[in-house]
């Protein structure tokens, strides 16, 4: 038995191009990714709020109350989100890499897929600083690869923020 809960989800691509996310426990979540590339959403539960990739696959999630998460994307349409001991995986049912994802655990092949690595409970400012300085760096013509994260936060319409703590 696993220590922690697996939640599945489909999005939707709106006239807007804006994103209805649904949740296998019956959540919603409206997504709207603003200029700067973070992503603004809303829940059916009321809760409001801003994603952010930091860096190092690690999102932080801002909630309007002030309340911070924080996830880290595990590849293969995985996201782990780890809030006061609440441990959730999220996956994304939408994308090849989340349904090649399911299709690996549900044959047994889960080890195929590696150990969820969970995020940090809590980081200061210095430490999300240095995650996004260290983005910045990997994802500029003279740093690397120039690829950044394979968290798929842009490549796919899989934006990384899967979260849900519901």
């Amino acid at each position: 038995m696993s220590d922690y809960t697996t939640i599945e989800y489909r999005d939707e691509l709106l006239p807007d191009k804006s994103v209805r996310r649904a949740y296998s426990d019956g959540t919603y979540e409206w997504r709207r990714r603003m200029p700067d590339g973070r992503i603004e959403w809303q829940d059916s539960r009321g809760l409001k709020g801003i994603d952010e990739l930091l860096g190092d696959r690690v999102i932080k999630r801002l909630l309007e109350n002030g309340q911070i998460i924080y996830g880290r994307d595990q590849g293969f349409g995985r996201t782990a989100w780890s809030n006061a001991g609440n441990k959730v995986l999220t996956i994304n049912q939408t994308s090849f890499g989340g349904q090649v994802g399911a299709a690996l655990a549900g044959v047994g092949a889960g080890m195929m897929l590696g150990a969820v690595v969970w995020p940090p409970d809590m980081l200061s400012g210095a430490e999300e600083e240095a995650l996004r300085q260290a983005a910045r760096d990997s994802s500029s013509p003279s740093g690397g690869d120039g690829g950044g994260s394979d968290s798929g936060w842009t490549s796919d319409g899989d934006d990384g923020g899967d979260t849900d703590f519901g």
